[in-house]
């Protein structure tokens, strides 16, 4: 009998513990600590608004999620955007790039100096001109093989791998929940396409949304697309003219544009974002969240806690989520990555 009883009590400590571990194992934001709020806000959100029956489902297709990039799903204060960056390796060590003085001066200000350009309209015009006459492909080509160079102040990362590992498992949960994922970036959105189908495959390309430059065909020439007709064997190059900074109220002006429905959930990083996330949260016919990422961890990332305090006052004055990279993830960039 003693026997019978220890080996029924066998059995229901080993399906204890199965259950224990299938549960562990089906978090599905398992790199976030249990206590973090803004886990929590969002796993009862995804439940009151997926569950068919609850007075706050959301029809599928309105399940509509738009997170920012830089500084919300990958690395950006070291030393600075993606983008940038690219543009100093295309301008200093591209041998195939003829790069102009002003081009030149700036690249080197910011690599030796640490000095970066404010945004402006000539900021712009003068990145978007370092590609001027690369096809869509040869851009692509250009942006893959910067992914696989190593990253700067951190062991064990490359350029491609800066993706915020806790931001890679919200989407993967959202996804799941049948929310329509959109990116929409202040990085130029050819450059953001080949970092996010490396990392986030499940994302389509007409699910980016960013910053835009011109495409014309290398026969045009300055032509206006007005009075040119695209004809066969026309090849289509990057036309080196910016036409939008995908930051700020442009980020709601291109949400209604290129999505038409207003988003449920939205995801940024800093005050140009706001907009983004307020449009989400006002007037919406369904419950809408904000989030703000705070640039709060300065051990395992190279925060900024005087940012991170701006923001997490501007969270609480339009009523957004704060997340603290410090205190809510168990890691940022995975195990085998560390900071120098």
């Amino acid at each position: 009998m003693k026997n019978r009883q220890l080996h029924f009590g066998m059995i229901c400590v080993t399906l204890l513990l199965s259950i224990g571990c299938a549960s562990i194992q089906k978090d599905p934001l398992s790199l976030w600590n249990d206590q973090a709020p803004a886990k929590q806000a969002l796993e009862a959100y995804v439940t009151a608004t997926t569950v068919p029956g609850s007075p706050e489902f959301i029809p599928v297709g309105n399940r509509i999620a738009v997170f920012d990039l830089d500084g919300t799903l990958i690395l950006e204060t070291d030393p600075t955007y993606f983008d940038w960056l690219l543009f100093e390796h295309r301008v200093l060590d591209d041998p195939n790039y003829q790069a102009t003085q002003s081009q030149i001066a700036a690249a080197r200000l910011s690599r030796e100096k640490g000095v970066f350009p404010e945004l402006s309209a000539q900021r712009e015009r003068m990145v978007a001109e370092a590609y001027k006459g690369l096809t869509v492909d040869e851009f692509y080509v250009f942006v893959r093989a910067f992914m696989q160079e190593e990253q700067p102040g951190f062991i064990g990362m490359k350029r491609g791998d800066i993706f915020y590992k806790p931001m890679v498992e919200v989407i993967a949960y959202l996804l799941k929940n049948k929310f329509t994922v959109y990116i929409s970036s202040g990085t130029d959105r050819l450059t953001v396409r080949p970092l996010v189908s490396a990392n986030l495959p499940e994302i389509p390309a007409k699910q980016i949304i960013g910053s835009d430059s011109t495409i014309i065909t290398r026969k045009q020439g300055d032509t206006d697309g007005l009075s040119y007709t695209f004809t066969k064997g026309d090849e289509l190059v990057l036309g080196g003219r910016n036409l939008i900074k995908n930051l700020q109220m442009n980020k709601v002006s291109t949400i209604i544009q290129e999505i038409g429905v207003q988003p449920v959930l939205a995801f940024g990083n800093s005050s140009s974002d706001a907009s983004m996330l307020n449009y989400t949260i006002t007037n919406n016919k369904y419950k809408a969240l904000g989030f703000m990422i705070l640039c709060d961890d300065v051990e395992r990332e190279y925060g900024n806690r005087q940012k991170a305090e701006k923001m997490k006052e501007a969270s609480k004055k339009y009523g957004w989520i704060s997340i603290s990279m410090r205190d809510d993830w168990k890691t940022i960039y995975g195990p085998h990555i560390k900071r120098r």
